[in-house]
């Protein structure tokens, strides 16, 4: 198996909704009609072999120096060969590429974040000024994020965490 990493591209999405799916019918990830994947395709990396679709990750800006890293996903065939690793690694040297400081994540992945620098926290890392900001956005992430009551069905048993990019 010869893994590939690259940006996702628009002919990817059906394929990148099916490696999700069956996360999202666990409540692992947060299940999404096709269209928010379109409309979502450019912060999306994903893990190929060949033409066949392994991995999947996106980074989500949230505010200027924070990121959110969203929908991380490999395939039953690559679970624990490394493709998670690779993403995550290819997520994080872009947020540092946009001179981003932090990376954020809400996960049931405790362990893995963690041996990827990232530390459990409480609350929103954000003060109240962008928090008011954030609160206009409409997408879904964003009150995942600020954990709004309205998306606590979908994130109930998710851990907050953290990674400061130095």
């Amino acid at each position: 198996m010869t893994i590939q990493l690259r940006p996702a591209k628009p002919s990817d999405v059906r394929n990148l909704a099916s490696l999700i799916e069956p996360y999202a019918a666990r409540r692992i990830l947060i299940s999404k009609e096709l269209i928010s994947y379109f409309e979502d395709v450019q912060e999306f990396t994903v893990a190929a072999d060949g033409n066949r679709l392994v991995g999947c990750g996106a980074l989500h800006v949230l505010w200027d120096d924070i990121a959110e890293v969203r929908t991380l996903a490999v395939s039953g065939e690559v679970l624990g060969t490394g493709v998670g690793h690779q993403l995550l690694t290819r997520l994080e040297a872009r947020a540092r590429e946009m001179g981003l400081k932090r990376l954020f994540c809400l996960t049931f992945e405790v362990d893995f974040f963690t041996r990827h620098g990232f530390r459990v926290i409480e609350g929103t890392p954000v003060g109240t000024d962008v928090y008011q900001e954030l609160l206009r956005s409409h997408d879904d992430g964003v009150a995942e994020f600020l954990d709004l009551a309205k998306v606590k069905p979908n994130t109930l048993g998710n851990t907050r965490m953290l990674k400061e990019l130095y």
